[in-house]
C-alpha cells in the first residue's frame, strides 16, 4: 500500500469502514507514534496518547481535506495536539529536547516536507542564536506553551512572546532569502 492510497482509506473511515482504520492504523502508527514520543517520552502516556490520537482520527476523519495537505500530515497534526493536551494535563512544568530533534522524521515526503526543504531548515535553524533556536524548537516542536517557557526560563511572558517573534522572523527571512 502507498501513501496515494491514505486518502482513500480516510474516506473509508470517514464512512465507518474499521478494516480501513485498521489499514490506516497500520500505514501511520509508527510515524505517529514517533510525533507523540518527541512530546511525551515516558512510554505510558504515549501510549494513552496514541490511543486518543486514532480514537479522534476515527471521529474527525470526515473532516479531512485533501486539498489542504496529506492525510499523514493531518493524521501527524492531531497526534501532536492531543500528546501536547496530555504533556500539559500531565507534566506542566516543561522540558526542552532541541539537541536530539529527528529531522529526518519529518522530511518524509509524505508529510509534505521534501527533504530539500528539511535540509534548509536545519540549516536556517543552525544559524540562530542557540537561545533562539532552542526557544523556537521548544515551543513549536516540543509543545511548551510561551507561559511555560517564562516560568522555566525565568522571564516574564511578554518576553517570551517577542524572543519567538523575532526568532520566526530571523528564520523566515533565512527560508526565504
Amino acid at each position: 500500500m502507498s501513501a496515494e492510497e491514505l486518502p482513500e482509506l480516510l474516506m473509508a473511515v470517514a464512512e465507518g469502514d474499521r478494516a480501513a482504520f485498521a489499514r490506516f492504523y497500520q500505514r501511520t502508527s509508527a510515524k505517529l507514534f514517533g510525533v507523540i514520543l518527541r512530546i511525551l517520552p515516558e512510554r505510558s502516556l504515549a501510549e494513552d496518547a496514541m490511543q486518543d490520537a486514532y480514537a479522534k482520527i476515527w471521529r474527525n476523519a470526515a473532516g479531512f481535506d485533501a486539498r489542504r495537505g496529506s492525510p499523514i500530515s493531518w493524521a501527524a497534526t492531531i497526534a501532536r495536539n492531543v500528546a501536547i493536551d496530555q504533556r500539559r494535563r500531565e507534566r506542566p512544568g516543561g522540558r526542552t529536547r532541541d539537541d536530539d530533534f529527528d529531522f529526518d522524521m519529518m522530511g518524509d515526503p509524505a508529510a509534505g516536507a521534501s527533504a530539500e526543504q528539511m535540509a534548509a531548515l536545519r540549516a536556517c535553524l543552525d544559524r540562530l542564536d542557540p537561545e533562539q533556536r532552542s526557544l523556537i524548537l521548544a515551543a513549536y516542536l516540543n509543545g511548551e506553551s510561551r507561559e511555560e517557557l517564562a516560568a522555566r526560563l525565568g522571564h516574564p511572558t511578554g518576553t517570551i512572546k517577542s524572543w519567538l517573534h523575532r526568532g520566526l522572523a530571523r528564520l523566515k527571512g533565512c527560508l526565504d532569502g
